[in-house]
């Protein structure tokens, strides 16, 4: 088994940071759903503010509120403001990874759902693997993406 991707949101930003909760990181429910994280579910969490690395699990906020809240000793790690990648993963089988399409949601500063890609593992005649970015439109995008600058589609 192997472990990969299964759903990420890139660039969300904590709104708050509570130390007296007992754990986890609060999500609005429509980022999780548009990501594929259930609640309860165990995330990988980047702090590209400060690089910190950690793991927690996910608890539902309110709906609508776009809130990113960490919890407990992960609050310890990450400051209002900052900007966080979270990953969760699956486990599958080395041929399992074709046809899998984990889904990363993107935000704006004040998290915002700016747009949703995908991932894409396919095989060519060969059995080489084969990866691509998908737009939500399903166009394939050049990779590697460049950070605030959208690519033209690869050909």
């Amino acid at each position: 088994m192997r472990k990969v991707v299964g759903g990420k949101l890139h660039g969300i930003r904590v709104t708050e940071s509570n130390l007296e909760y007992h754990g986890s990181i609060t999500l609005d429910p429509a980022h999780c759903e548009a990501a594929g994280i259930f609640p309860l579910e165990f995330v990988e969490i980047w702090n590209k503010s400060s690089g910190a690395r950690i793991s927690t699990y996910v608890i539902l906020g309110q709906r609508g509120s776009r809130c990113c809240v960490l919890n407990g000793a992960a609050a310890r790690t990450c400051q209002p403001g900052d900007e966080l990648i979270i990953c969760s993963s699956v486990y599958v089988d080395g041929e399992e990874i074709v046809g899998l399409s984990p889904k990363v949601v993107t935000f704006d500063a004040h998290n915002n759902v700016v747009e949703t890609l995908q991932y894409s593992v396919s095989q060519d005649a060969a059995g080489r693997y084969q990866f691509a970015i998908l737009d939500d439109e399903g166009a394939r995008l050049q990779v590697p993406l460049k950070s605030g600058v959208r690519q033209k589609r690869a050909s």
